[in-house]
């Protein structure tokens, strides 16, 4: 009896900022997870990253960073195909395909696009930013996946995807896979800043005491902590009236694996300071392991090295393969 093929995942994450946990509690624990179910192909999007002004140095270490702490939370290169984005020339060739196949109002609409250039202002806007979703759909799309785990602000990137992709099948006969949002855990999906309980944690913030970096010291861990904003009254439970609460018991259930009312009881009649330090304390146990593996392979920069071309053979492999099948069906000599 044949075994039913494994579907496709494809995820990325953007060099632009340190990995923080909110990342690591949205995403990388599920990408994780799903290595044992799926077929996944998973990058460092450097490219993406020039988007925005970027010191090269600070891009380069980044994406080193990442590719160490994939492996160091669990992601396996054996599993897994692990690469960093530039190093697979066929995501730029198909976006220019792609470009001739997305129209200009398509690109226009996409919300992401609408909210950052709002905030650069006309003279920040660069033609990568208006186009970044264009990438985004090479990079879904030559690698053929069915599911891409994305948060909310980035459906509607993936539904772009499949309007191209199904665009260009209609054209030229059935080429890619319309692929499908994922959105994953719904409940643990989003962490908010400890300084402003409202607005996710992002690893771009300007105000770096809101956000727990996957490698801060622990005694950087422990001060944010314990300045992290809470709320009127002195009761540890999770509601609407109570985000920074809220947002603290649902770091400590993910750290400690325990549910937030599991959660509640044991706090409760405890202070504030108490529970903030018991949080610090949980984080800082999750992620030392994480710190300690992340050490053994930034100090290997050749095994690193080797890692990271390993992934980028494999990566360039598969997209060579639906890469060559797009430019045969649009007319170019193969």
């Amino acid at each position: 009896m044949e075994e039913t093929a494994k579907k496709i995942v494809y995820s990325a994450l953007k060099p632009t900022g340190d990995l923080q946990l909110g990342n690591y509690i949205g995403a990388l624990r599920n990408m994780v997870a799903m290595q044992d179910e799926y077929d996944c192909i998973y990058t460092v999007a450097d490219m993406h990253s020039l988007t925005v002004d970027t010191v090269p140095a600070d891009l380069r270490r980044r994406s080193y960073d990442f590719m160490a702490l994939f492996m160091a939370i669990g992601l396996d290169p054996e599993k897994s195909v692990l690469f960093v984005q530039s190093h697979v020339p066929a995501h730029a060739e198909l976006t220019w395909i792609l470009n001739c196949n997305t129209m200009m109002g398509e690109a226009s609409r996409m919300t992401q696009f609408k909210d950052k250039s709002k905030k650069a202002g006309k003279a920040g806007i660069n033609l990568g930013l208006f186009d970044y979703p264009v990438l985004m759909a090479s990079d879904i799309l030559l690698y053929q996946a069915d599911l891409v785990p994305v948060g909310k602000d980035q459906v509607q990137h993936v539904e772009l995807a499949r309007t191209i992709a199904e665009r260009f099948n209609n054209r030229y006969s059935p080429t890619f896979k319309l692929p499908e949002g994922y959105l994953g855990n719904k409940s643990t999906s989003k962490i908010y800043s400890l300084t402003d309980p409202t607005a996710k944690m992002g690893k771009t913030d300007d105000n770096t005491a809101g956000v727990i970096f996957l490698l801060d010291e622990p005694d950087t861990i422990a001060r944010k902590f314990a300045r992290a904003v809470t709320d009127s009254g002195n009761e540890v439970r999770a509601s609407a009236e109570k985000p920074g609460i809220t947002n603290l018991l649902g770091i400590y259930s993910v750290m400690t694996g325990k549910s937030v009312k599991d959660a509640e009881k044991e706090f409760e009649g405890s202070s504030y300071a108490s529970f903030k330090k018991a949080v610090a304390d949980a984080v800082i146990e999750h992620l030392r392991p994480i710190r300690e593996k992340y050490a053994a392979y930034i100090s290997d920069k050749g095994e690193l090295d080797r890692i990271i071309k390993e992934g980028a053979a494999k990566a360039s492999y598969l997209a060579r393969k639906t890469l060559s099948k797009v430019y045969r069906k649009v007319g170019f000599i193969v």
